[in-house]
């Protein structure tokens, strides 16, 4: 088996240095050789198909035989004992409560009563004497002085507008005589179905 593996790797290895070889080998050729030669492609040698050894057969194993399961004796129950009878204890007298005599009800001295107070005598106000008013001397009123008499000024002479020229006459303008227009000659009236209007001069 290993000296199979060794010759199939040897193979493999051969076949690519020859590859790399014939590769280089073309390249080279195409840079050297002009552009419109073309060489045909080299022939890769085929590699023979390494041969592997069929699958070793795996023998079949027996299967173990597992020994029964061992019957577990069925254990006897534990007998257990029955509760004891508790005895039934008797109940103890309660004394009944003891009677709480009646107290008697204190007596509430009543509130003593409150003696009136006299109102305290308030002291009327003062009688407040009238003043009398004071007399103001009247001031006499000041002397306003008269505004002064401002003199009338004389009038500006204002000077006449100056007499306006009586109207010039206006020229005459000759008018323009137009030499009489030529009748124009009209063709003579086609009969049609609408009437052809006068040209006046």
């Amino acid at each position: 088996m290993a000296a199979k593996g060794t010759m199939a790797s040897l193979v493999l290895l051969m076949a690519l240095l020859l590859l790399c070889s014939g590769m280089s080998g073309a390249a080279r050729l195409l840079e050297e050789a002009a552009p419109k030669e073309e060489y045909p492609h080299p022939a890769v040698p085929e590699l023979p198909k390494p041969e592997l050894p069929p699958h070793p057969t795996v023998p079949e194993l027996p299967k173990p035989e597992l020994p029964p399961h061992p019957v577990e004796p069925e254990l006897p129950k534990p007998e257990v004992p029955a509760h004891p009878s508790v005895p039934e204890l008797p109940k103890p007298e309660v004394p009944s409560h003891p009677t709480v005599p009646e107290l008697p009800k204190p007596e509430v001295p009543e509130h003593p009563a409150v003696p009136e107070m006299p109102k305290p005598e308030v002291p009327l106000h003062p009688a407040v004497p009238e003043l009398p008013k004071p007399e103001v001397p009247e001031l006499p009123k000041p002397e306003v002085p008269e505004h002064p008499t401002v003199p009338e000024l004389p009038k500006p002479e204002v000077p006449e507008h100056p007499a306006v020229p009586p109207e010039l006459p206006h020229p005459e303008v000759p008018k323009h005589e137009l030499p009489p227009l030529p009748e124009p000659e009209l063709p003579p009236k086609a009969e049609g179905h609408y009437p052809v209007p006068e040209i006046k001069p």
